[in-house]
């Protein structure tokens, strides 16, 4: 169905399907941890149970992050043994359209609303790979050419539905309430919905490939035998064992990925319950709490031109080569100067203070332009470094970094609410703690790299 002087004519119906989907998930997801505190937690604003209600509510929503990055891996192979990309959308669409329903029917009720959210991190989480990757599915040799402004476009949908619904969707659960909040949200799904359905005759499908032998599981069982790499060569062959290599190789620099999640993805949960507690009267605007969080998908649309046009130019032109590896480095170090900014908010907050929301905007400015670093420069490392055989395998496992770091928080915030060890870090010392956890990370991380340059460790991959 490709359009050989164009795009192919199913292009509009993916990117209007991701506009409304991303629309959806960020939506709901911009009022989730102040809906949780009000709702079920603290309901009596009672400043005695703050604490716990903020620590109880902040660990509900990054179990739902970590559920929904880790499910790409699940929803990839789906597509790629047995249903094929077309039909896992579709279904798991269906299911993330009922969990919206659950969100908003299920409002007073916590246990359904908990159901609600594990079906949209299902969707949500299992339709990830395979929408990016119908994308490329519908190009064709004859108009291979297109494929990045196809992608740009397709980019751009997910800033655009995140920015729009972050900016609307709080001021929607102020005024009238969670089920609407969570209601447009849902409806916004279900004409994602409807809209890569009415496309269905136009995509290009590749029918699903069945369970690959040579696939990075059973490579790795084979070596853990008592004739290792040797018996995984003589069985499965030395390429795809090679790949396998590869792999391994790429996950030692993701191991220092979801200490940097963990820090970064607090911006929509622990950064807005500290911006209830600021002057958001900013600019010549009075900010909802939730609404600050909408600077991150604008800045991430200027950033991205700006550091690959402007800024890395410019250090190379002037001798400073950045090599994937130091980039990486910089976002982390962007991320850390971003939660010292928090930490002295912070402090100023629990001495009794209410400094202004403009604070928490620098903190976006240098949280987002490390994400930029970070995320564009792992996938695009991973990418070209992983064989044709193993990259989506790669990308599963860059997500699965998603998770990882969410889960982190999860945990220490189970344990805050529960009295448990982390429950020390109160106030200021909560954000110092992991300013201490990514800036161990970010030295052990350069440690490594040092090695790296030497082709110790983390040698690139031919």
């Amino acid at each position: 169905m490709a359009n050989k002087h164009g795009f192919p004519s199913g292009i509009p119906f993916i990117i209007g399907n991701e506009a409304a989907e991303r629309f959806c998930f960020y939506g709901l997801k911009a009022v989730l941890t102040t809906f949780l505190v009000s709702q079920f937690f603290n309901p009596t604003r009672d400043p005695a149970l703050q604490a716990t209600a903020e620590a109880n509510s902040n660990q509900l929503t990054h179990l739902f992050i970590t559920v929904t990055y880790f499910l790409p891996f699940i929803g990839g192979l789906v597509a790629d043994w047995w249903l094929g990309k077309y039909r896992t959308i579709m279904y798991l669409s269906l299911v993330y359209s009922a969990g919206c329903a659950c969100l908003a029917m299920f409002y007073d009720n916590l246990a359904l609303f908990q159901l609600g959210l594990f079906l949209v991190a299902a969707g949500s989480g299992g339709i990830k790979p395979c929408v990016s990757a119908n994308v490329g599915d519908q190009f064709d040799k004859e108009n291979e050419h297109l494929i990045g402004k196809a992608f740009s476009l397709f980019y751009f949908s997910i800033n655009f539905g995140s920015f729009f619904s972050t900016l609307l969707i709080p001021v929607v659960f102020h005024r009238f309430g969670p089920v609407w909040a969570f209601g447009i949200p849902g409806a916004l799904m279900a004409l994602a919905t409807l809209i890569f359905f009415l496309g269905r005759n136009r995509y290009r499908r590749l029918p699903p490939k069945g369970i690959s032998r040579t696939n990075f599981v059973s490579i790795n069982r084979e070596a853990l035998r008592k004739d290792g790499w040797a018996g995984a060569e003589r069985r499965y062959g030395s390429e795809a064992v090679s790949g396998v290599k590869a792999v391994w190789k790429i996950l030692a620099l993701f191991a220092f990925v979801p200490v940097f999640w963990a820090l970064l993805d607090q911006n929509s949960s622990e950064w807005v319950l500290q911006a209830t507690k600021l002057d958001l009267h900013f600019a010549g605007v009075q900010w909802l709490p939730e609404q600050i969080q909408s600077l991150n998908p604008i800045l991430v649309l200027g950033f991205i031109p700006l550091f690959a046009f402007v800024i890395f130019p410019w250090l190379e032109k002037r001798g400073m080569k950045l090599p994937p590896h130091r980039k990486i480095g910089w976002g982390f170090v962007l991320v850390i100067t971003a939660f010292v900014v928090i930490w002295m908010i912070q402090r100023a907050v629990d001495a009794g203070g209410k400094p202004s929301v403009g604070w928490q905007v620098i903190a976006y400015v240098l949280v987002t332009a490390g994400e930029v670093l970070v995320y564009n420069t792992g996938l695009e490392y991973a990418y070209t470094q992983a064989p044709p055989s193993m990259k989506s395998t790669i990308m599963s496992f860059w997500l699965i970094t998603v998770a990882g770091g969410n889960w982190i928080v999860s945990l220490i915030n189970g344990s805050i609410s529960s009295g448990g060890w982390f429950a020390q870090l109160t106030g200021a010392r909560y954000y110092l703690f992991f300013i201490a956890l990514m800036t161990a990370t970010t030295i052990l991380y350069l440690i490594v790299y040092r090695k790296e340059r030497r082709g110790i460790l983390l040698a690139p991959v031919a």
